[in-house]
C-alpha cells in the first residue's frame, strides 16, 4: 500500500437508522409504452459469459446478479449465444449428460445454450411504437420467458442487441402473474383426455 491511500473516518451507529432501498420498479399496465419494461443496454450492462464457462459456474452468476438469462460473446464481445436458468435447470443438462456420458460439473455453457441462428429478436422500431400488452403477447405466444430487442446496423456497423424484455420483470411491473399460453394449451390437452376417456 502507497501512503497517498487513508482510512475514511467511521461513526458509531445510534439512535434511528434506516436502509436505502431503491424504489419498486415504476408499476405498469398492458397500455404502457413497452420501452417502460425494457431492460435498456444502453442504460445497464448486459449480463454476459464466455462460452467455455462451465455451466454450474454461469448458474450461480446468475443467482448472484439476480438476473435469469446471460449473453454467451466470443472474444470479440460478438454474441453467440444465450443461456437461461430454464436450459439450466430444465431437461437440457440431462440429455446432455445421456447423450455425451459427461458428468454434471463438466457441462460447459457452449452445450446448453441456445444459439445465435436459434434465437430471434424484434427490432427496436417494433418496440418503439408497441405497448406493454403487446410485449405479453408476444412472450406468451413464444412460450419464452424473455425476448431480445435489436438496433439496425449502420454502415460497417453490424446489428447490436440492445435491450431485453424478460416476464419475471414485466410481471414485477404489472403486479401480476403472466400464463404462458402454452402452459394454457397443456391443461386444454389434458382435459380434451379426460373428457374422451
Amino acid at each position: 500500500m502507497t501512503s497517498n491511500y487513508h482510512p475514511l473516518p467511521a461513526q458509531n451507529l445510534t439512535g434511528t437508522v434506516r436502509i436505502f432501498q431503491a424504489p419498486a420498479p415504476e408499476h405498469v399496465v398492458l397500455e404502457s409504452p413497452a420501452l417502460d419494461v425494457m431492460t435498456n443496454f444502453r442504460q445497464v450492462n448486459a449480463a454476459i459469459t464466455a462460452p467455455n464457462v462451465a455451466m454450474e459456474l454461469a448458474n450461480a452468476y446468475m443467482m448472484q446478479h439476480g438476473v435469469r438469462s446471460l449473453f454467451v460473446v466470443n472474444q470479440d464481445h460478438t454474441l453467440i449465444g444465450l443461456i437461461t436458468a430454464s436450459d439450466i435447470l430444465g431437461e437440457k443438462p440431462l440429455r446432455f449428460i445421456q447423450e455425451r456420458r459427461v458428468k454434471h460439473n463438466e457441462i460447459l455453457v457452449s452445450d446448453i445454450m441456445t444459439p445465435l441462428n436459434n434465437l430471434e429478436a424484434i427490432a427496436i422500431e417494433e418496440v418503439a411504437r408497441a405497448k406493454v400488452g403487446d410485449v405479453v403477447s408476444s412472450l406468451r405466444e413464444s412460450g419464452r420467458q424473455h425476448a431480445l430487442v435489436i438496433e439496425k446496423g449502420v454502415n460497417d456497423i453490424p446489428p447490436t442487441i440492445c435491450g431485453i424484455f424478460s416476464l419475471t420483470q414485466i410481471e414485477k411491473q404489472l403486479g401480476t402473474t403472466i400464463i404462458p399460453t402454452e402452459v394454457a394449451k397443456t391443461f386444454a390437452e389434458i382435459e380434451a383426455r379426460l373428457a374422451a376417456s
